[in-house]
């Protein structure tokens, strides 16, 4: 059983009074079952709910010896798509979501819960990173805790007052044309972390634009949020304020006023061939460097 906070604060201030909600997700292992325990991958999706490349990614990893677990926020909600109405499904929910599948999975004897990873996409990706942020971990009270996350092109579009982030490995892939969550807000925050001690990394792919990794060319999504001139500050009870009104973003009249002021609509979205290869070359590494196991290959 999970609930649906909208944002950040009401997970901190208040999670305890929001509505419950039921959720699920799906567990797969490698076909070749040859351990007692495996180490897990939690994967997240984007605004246009889980696709090909997404479970590519899955697929691989499970290749490579490591159980996987997608997790259905959107499903479990009966919403296909969030894309130009980031309302219905938050990432305050989803990484609400994941703790609460972590602390199912832990109960779980074919999992090793002390190396388990999260990674997502877009949405997902805000999911993967966020889901490191310390004040959410404590509210949410759940032990288990994710060893490595791994977001693709997240919102970075946050300037915090308070930084404290878990102790592990967290980086950041982007592509250098991405006009939904742009590449330098990304750098901006990653070297605001990196200066407060934060284990933080960023990869930007040149010539790529928001889901380099699919496969096809970029094409354009008329009702996607252009997100390169919204920034917001986040307070420490994790209120996003309104651009110079200091107003707290947490309702959904108060986010969709916000990014009326600040955001265009229009974006592109697609595949780079070069971007797609490495970027899945870095998440083989990735995950075998924080995952550590001698059987992955």
């Amino acid at each position: 059983m999970t609930a649906n906070p909208f944002s950040f604060f009401h997970i901190i201030t208040d999670l305890d009074n929001q509505e419950s909600q039921n959720a699920y997700g799906i567990l797969r292992f490698p076909e070749s079952r040859i351990r007692n325990k495996y180490p897990l991958i939690l994967g997240v999706n984007g605004s246009k709910n889980w696709a090909d490349h997404h479970l590519e990614y899955m697929k691989m990893y499970r290749k490579m010896g490591f159980a996987t677990f997608e997790i259905q926020s959107f499903n479990s909600r009966n919403v296909n798509s969030t894309v130009g109405d980031q309302t219905t499904i938050t990432t305050a929910m989803m990484i609400l979501d994941s703790y609460k599948a972590l602390e199912v999975l832990g109960k779980d004897n074919r999992i090793d819960i002390d190396n388990v990873a999260i990674t997502g996409w877009s949405l997902g990706g805000g999911v993967a990173l966020f889901s490191a942020w310390e004040p959410l971990i404590a509210s949410i009270g759940i032990k288990e805790r994710f060893k490595a996350h791994l977001a693709f092109y997240p919102p970075c579009l946050v300037e915090m007052d308070l930084i404290e982030f878990s102790k592990v490995p967290i980086h950041i892939l982007i592509g250098e044309k991405d006009d939904w969550v742009t590449a330098s807000a990304c750098e901006d925050l990653v070297r605001d972390l990196s200066d407060n001690n934060v284990d933080v990394g960023i990869t930007v792919y040149a010539n790529a634009h928001h889901g380099f990794d699919r496969k096809g060319l970029p094409v354009k999504e008329k009702n996607g949020y252009a997100t390169g001139n919204c920034h917001f500050r986040m307070r420490s009870d994790g209120a996003l304020l309104i651009n110079f009104l200091d107003i707290p973003m947490i309702t959904p009249f108060r986010q969709k006023v916000a990014l009326g002021w600040c955001a265009d609509r229009g974006t592109t979205i697609g595949g780079n061939p070069e971007a797609r290869a490495r970027s899945f070359d870095f998440a083989r590494n990735f995950m075998i460097k924080n995952l550590s196991r001698d059987f992955l290959q």
